[in-house]
């Protein structure tokens, strides 16, 4: 009977092909002539070096291309064994984001397009609910990806989740949740962020009587920033407010409207617009999370904001290479008239 090293081989007589193509051609058809199947290991990387004559790097290199084709994994301390028998595919990514407003959806094209047409992409959103995370991640993990790309819930459930999948197939995006061992990571960074951009704004948020904080504590939204904002309207002596959300009609001038959600944002430009309110003159706007629509109501909304366009490509490019990527990308202020 055939064994796996001798699939490798009978390749040998292929001019065309390197030792690499040969390693992973040489696995796939025994996979597909049914020498080995799900469950079963694979030769040790020692076996195939001194069964092949192939340098360690040649034979590391191959498994790697097939965990990111989804075909194997490979079990601590226990070797390689084949997880998927579907060997047409290329790669096949599991992305799990909260939802698909403007900034997720800059990151989704984004990732999208630079893994390019040759990756299958299965998305699916878990819109911040540890319920629903619980039933789309059981779901996901069953269907053996080669890679899984998840924004994760600040929840305790979630750590136990993370921890079941192999962590050379994950990769955390947007909000960065500890987990133990080495993963890949492309994220913000919330707290320290927030607070040298308000800083960076004192003097002139200084000008006004206070500053509002529109805060719904049920929302996605990252509550180390309600922190942040506490502490430095503590430290720079600025009365500050935290309010659940914005009641139409309730604009008044004088003060520093922190909103985010676009909807309230929306209002409270609305009602500015019936009483001849100017934001960067009569009251200040600040939003967190930039888009395009902020450029342009409002005669420009004050902002600050990761590139998620960036996330998504750095994220995409550490799912295709298997890199390390322990990424934290920089926070962005932009300035514009409303503040």
């Amino acid at each position: 009977m055939k064994t796996i090293l001798d699939k490798i081989q009978e390749l040998d007589g292929v001019p065309s092909y390197s030792k690499h193509e040969r390693f992973v051609e040489g696995i796939v058809n025994a996979i597909n002539e049914k020498l080995i199947g799900v469950g079963d290991a694979l030769p040790s990387v020692n076996t195939m070096i001194s069964g092949l004559g192939y340098a360690r790097e040649t034979v590391i290199k191959g498994y790697r291309e097939l965990q990111r084709r989804g075909l194997i994994e490979s079990k601590n301390r226990l070797g390689y064994f084949v997880t998927d028998d579907n060997t047409r595919q290329s790669l096949n990514v599991a992305l799990l984001m909260y939802t698909i407003d403007t900034f997720q959806e800059q990151f989704y094209r984004s990732f999208r397009n630079e893994l390019g047409q040759d990756v299958r992409l299965d998305v699916f959103f878990h819109h911040g609910n540890i319920e629903v995370f619980e039933t789309v991640f059981a779901l996901v993990k069953n269907r053996h990806y080669g890679m899984y790309a998840i924004s994760p819930i600040h929840h305790p459930r979630t750590r136990e989740l993370l921890n079941t999948i192999p962590r050379q197939k994950l990769i955390m995006f947007d909000r960065y949740e500890p987990l133990d061992g080495d993963f890949h990571y492309v994220v913000q960074e919330f707290a320290r962020s927030s607070y040298a951009v308000f800083e960076q704004l004192a003097d002139v948020i200084k000008k006004y009587d206070r500053m509002v904080f529109f805060h719904n504590p049920d929302s996605l939204f990252p509550p180390e920033i309600v922190e942040s904002f506490q502490r430095f309207t503590a430290d720079y002596n600025i009365k500050g407010t935290v309010l659940r959300e914005y009641e139409p009609g309730s604009v008044e001038k004088g003060v520093v409207y922190y909103v985010n959600e676009n909807a309230e944002l929306w209002n409270l430009l609305r009602d500015c617009n019936a009483m001849k309110i100017e934001p960067g003159k009569d009251i200040g706007i600040l939003s967190h999370n930039d888009e395009p629509v902020k450029e342009l109501v409002g005669n420009g909304i004050t902002t600050y904001s990761v590139s998620f366009s960036e996330m998504g490509k750095r994220a995409a490019q550490a799912v295709l290479s298997r890199e390390p990527v322990h990424e934290v990308l920089p926070t962005t202020l932009i300035r514009r008239n409303s503040l």
